[in-house]
């Protein structure tokens, strides 16, 4: 009887459709976990078709097989170890050079492999005519060609798969040069007394690689070999003067030299694309920073004015509620904790939703669009200059929304000296409800040059502490290798989806607290105890800060989350006028404070998990030092002008 269970993963470089093609053929039957020992994401799914039970695993978007990250040891540890039945390379048509580098390593691991040639549509349009026939020759392996986007090829994938699987037939290595050969044949053959998961080619190439992974799993099974290896490194070297794992990596890239040269032709009618006169714009050298800040511009301007109108015209509605509540219900205790939870809610919808509802629209229709990660090109030589990866700029970005996400999406990053300088950085980035404090304080009484500057201060305080950071930790930052996704245009659909999961969580999680925490402080004030709260903090809230005694409470209770400062200033203060209780310089000290001080629970908890408690206090106490430092300065320096 046949095996009616078959176990395939899905393997290929980032931004190459891979996820598309794992919900295409799993749909709902699927599941996210995590990888045992880490906290990345393990995506799995179950598939029915031609009478097998298929489950497939979509590993991390990886860039090759090498040990530099996380994601790279887990794929290929679980390719070696789970022995999938077949695995489907996902690869862009558009970018064949660079995706078969990768493929290239798959191979070297001996798993039965199909080449799934996805955005081929694509590539016809841009004059790429690749023969199909004469690589999948060159490779010894299927070659399907896929529109994952319109699910055309992916069952045809499938069908080739199984037919691999009936045929038994196992992958010919591909040749690198006469002197790299040579050795591999010597390590080889010694190898395959060595008992391990991985093929006896594989750990050779890898140990002329200088692996640090496989030589741990030599050392365990035959330390005699590591000599030899570094024996055949050595006279590698000495014959091409570069270490040897420069040697092998420039193997691969002859080879796909010499298969791009035998399977690629371009027309040369080809037009210049769509993507690439926007480019010479947007990815310009010059114009493509102003063009960047003009955007960027129009953004900030837009949420601006949107804010300040839904803002206005809510506290229209609404104003004479309050007098009409205490007509109704008199002055009695319950009457006033019942209103506090209404004007919690109701400042939260007044000095909340305006602002942080456009500026998700706008971020995910930048980021949908494909102007995002033009972002990040343009930013990677001011990431460099802060010591760190030019993709750190994602999780920066990302901050903008959330702490928190953009915290975990540190994980991208190669070493841990980045991932921490990253994730530090993130903690000082503007999230949305910084965002809200800052338009619904300063924006709306101070005005839109004000907020630019505040802005323009944090991104002056980031750099400097970048640069600061990177020179204080050991290392060097390594070069952005990354692939401009294609300009689309955004779908409606997808961007207002985008919103309202953006907005579930502060919706369902901020508003209650919000609420109970109004209606908490009204209480603690009814009892007489706010002004020991109050004093306590006096002497650095007013003293050196120079605000209100009752902005203590609010720092107290805005590390919760940070627009419960905005909501709880309403209710303390009985009024979303912030202009008849703050004066021009203390809005623009309380919003600076509150950029700065530490971040929200849920980001310190995230924060605690990624790096350890020590490097979360001290953080903390850094960014509460120059909150504090920086605030004061700032009632000073300002109150000389304003």
């Amino acid at each position: 009887m046949r095996n009616t269970k078959l176990n395939i993963v899905l393997a290929g470089q980032t931004d190459v459709g891979k996820s598309v093609i794992f919900n295409y053929l799993t749909g709902l039957h699927q599941h996210i976990g995590k990888w045992s020992g880490q906290t990345l994401e393990r995506a799995e799914g179950t598939l029915y078709y031609q009478g097998y039970t298929m489950d497939v695993l979509n590993l991390p978007g990886i860039s090759s097989l090498t040990n530099y990250s996380a994601e790279e040891i887990i794929s290929r540890k679980y390719i070696a170890e789970q022995k999938p039945d077949f695995i489907i390379n996902v690869v862009d048509a558009t970018r064949l050079e660079k995706s078969l580098l990768f493929t290239l390593q798959l191979l070297e691991m001996a798993r039965p492999t199909i080449i799934g040639l996805n955005m081929f549509d694509l590539s016809e349009k841009r004059g790429l005519e690749i023969n199909l026939s004469k690589l999948e020759k060159i490779l010894g392996t299927p070659v399907v060609p896929t529109i994952a986007t319109q699910g055309k090829g992916l069952t045809k994938t499938l069908d080739r798969g199984i037919e691999l699987l009936k045929e038994k037939k196992t992958l010919k290595p591909l040749n690198y040069g006469a002197e790299v050969e040579t050795r591999l044949e010597r390590l080889t053959a010694d190898l395959k007394n060595i008992k391990s998961p991985y093929a006896p080619r594989w750990l050779a190439i890898k140990l002329l690689e200088r692996d640090k992974e496989v030589e741990k799993i030599i050392k365990r099974g035959n330390p005699v070999l590591l000599k030899e290896a570094e024996n055949l490194c050595q006279e590698l070297e000495e014959i091409h003067g570069h270490d040897s794992s420069i040697i092998i990596a420039g193997e691969r890239c002859l080879l796909v030299a010499q298969i791009i040269a035998k399977v690629l032709k371009t027309s040369e009618s080809k037009k210049i694309s769509f993507n690439e006169k926007i480019d010479k714009i947007t990815c310009h050298k010059i114009w493509g920073y102003p063009t960047m800040a003009a955007v960027l511009g129009i953004v900030f301007f837009a949420i601006f004015k949107f804010g300040n109108f839904i803002s206005a015209f809510l506290a229209r509605i609404y104003s004479g509620w309050p007098a009409a509540w205490e007509n109704f219900f008199g002055h009695s205790a319950w009457s006033a904790l019942s209103w506090s939870a209404i004007e919690s809610a109701l400042a939260l919808l007044d000095l909340a939703l305006p602002f942080i509802i456009p500026f998700y629209i706008f971020l995910f229709l930048l980021e949908s669009s494909g102007y995002l990660a033009r972002v990040s090109f343009l930013m990677d030589n001011l990431m460099h200059k802060m010591g760190i990866h030019g993709k750190a700029c994602i999780p920066l970005i990302t901050g903008l929304t959330c702490n928190v996400p953009a915290c975990l999406s540190c994980r991208m990053m190669e070493t841990e000296r980045e991932k921490f300088i990253t994730g530090f950085l993130t903690t000082l980035i503007p999230c949305s409800a910084k965002t809200i404090v800052v338009f619904g304080l300063v924006g709306k009484f101070v005005g839109l040059g004000w907020v630019l500057a505040l802005y323009l201060f944090i991104l002056f305080l980031v750099l400097f502490l970048g640069k600061l950071t990177s020179k204080t930790l050991p290392g060097e930052a390594v070069e952005l290798i990354m692939e401009m996704p294609d300009y689309k245009i955004p779908k409606i659909k997808t961007i207002l989806l985008q919103t309202w999961f953006g907005l579930k969580d502060f919706i369902f999680i901020a508003a209650p607290l919000v609420i109970i925490l109004g209606v908490i402080i009204k209480a603690v004030s009814l009892a007489g105890w706010l002004p020991l709260i109050t004093s306590w903090l006096s002497p650095i809230v007013v003293g050196w800060l120079g605000l209100p005694a009752i902005c203590g409470i609010l720092l107290i209770f805005g590390v919760l989350r940070k627009e419960l400062i905005l909501v709880m200033l309403a209710g303390l203060l009985g009024t979303t006028n912030f202009a008849q209780i703050l004066t021009p310089v203390q809005m623009i000290v309380l919003a600076l404070v509150s950029l700065l001080y530490f971040p929200c629970v849920a980001t310190l908890a995230v924060f605690w998990r990624e790096f350890g408690w020590k490097k979360t206090t001290a953080v903390v106490a850094l960014e509460l030092f120059l909150a504090i430092l920086l605030g004061g300065l700032a009632y000073r320096i300002l109150g000389l002008f304003m």
